[in-house]
C-alpha cells in the first residue's frame, strides 16, 4: 500500500488516541504519519491536519467538521459513520476506506479522490467527481443530489438506489457501472453518458419492448 514519504511517525499508538494526542503530534512534527491508531468517536474538529496520512485506522464516528485535510491520506481506514461538514480536503486521497454512512456536508473537495472504497449510504450532495476517473465505489444508496459526473469514468462503481436528482452525467462513461435496474424514468438522469449495449437494452425493456 502508498505510504507518504517524508513525515514523522510517531513509534507506536498512545494508550488514549484522542484529540489532545493527535494535536500533541502535530504541534511538535506538523504534518505525520499515524499508523494503526485507534481514534474512535475522537473530536478531530477545527484541527490543522493538511498533509498528514492515516494508515489502516480505526476511526469510525469522528467528527472531522472544518477541519484543514488539505493533500491528506486515509488509507485501508474504518471511516464509517464519519463527519466532515465543512472539511477542507482538497486534493485529499481516501483510498481501500469504509465509509458507510459518512457524512460530506459542504466540504471544499477540489481534487478529492476516492479510490476502492465503501460509501454506501454517504452523504455527498454537490461534489464535483468531474473528469474523475473512480475505480471500485459502492455508492449504493449514497446521497448524490446535485454531483458533477461530467466526463468522469466509472469503473466497478456500484449507483443502485443512489439518489442522482439533478446530477449531471454529460461524457461520462458508465459502461462499467452498476446503474441498478433501469427504466424509463431513469434514461433522462443519465443524458449524454455513454452506456453499454446491455445497460440500453435494460432501458428498452423498461419501454415494453422485446430485446432479443
Amino acid at each position: 500500500m502508498f505510504q507518504p514519504a517524508d513525515l514523522f511517525e510517531p513509534p507506536a499508538p498512545p494508550a488514549v488516541a484522542d484529540r489532545a494526542a493527535v494535536t500533541a503530534v502535530v504541534a511538535a512534527h506538523g504534518a505525520s504519519r499515524f499508523i494503526g491508531w485507534d481514534l474512535t468517536g475522537a473530536d478531530l474538529s477545527d484541527l490543522e491536519l493538511a498533509g498528514c496520512a492515516f494508515v489502516r485506522c480505526r476511526a469510525g464516528r469522528v467528527d472531522f467538521g472544518s477541519a484543514d485535510l488539505t493533500e491528506a491520506q486515509f488509507l485501508g481506514c474504518d471511516l464509517n459513520n464519519t463527519r466532515w461538514r465543512g472539511a477542507r480536503l482538497a486534493a485529499a486521497r481516501l483510498a481501500d476506506c469504509k465509509l458507510t454512512g459518512a457524512q460530506f456536508q459542504e466540504v471544499s473537495a477540489l481534487g478529492l479522490r476516492f479510490e476502492r472504497c465503501l460509501l454506501v449510504n454517504a452523504y455527498l450532495r454537490g461534489v464535483s467527481f468531474r473528469k474523475a476517473e473512480l475505480d471500485a465505489l459502492d455508492l449504493q444508496g449514497a446521497d448524490l443530489a446535485g454531483c458533477d459526473f461530467r466526463e468522469a469514468v466509472l469503473l466497478a462503481c456500484n449507483l443502485r438506489d443512489a439518489n442522482l436528482v439533478d446530477a449531471r452525467f454529460e461524457a461520462a462513461d458508465l459502461r462499467g457501472a452498476d446503474l441498478g435496474d433501469l427504466r424509463l424514468s431513469d434514461a433522462g438522469r443519465f443524458r449524454g453518458a455513454f452506456i453499454s449495449k446491455a445497460q440500453a437494452a435494460q432501458l428498452l425493456i423498461g419501454l415494453g419492448l422485446k430485446v432479443v
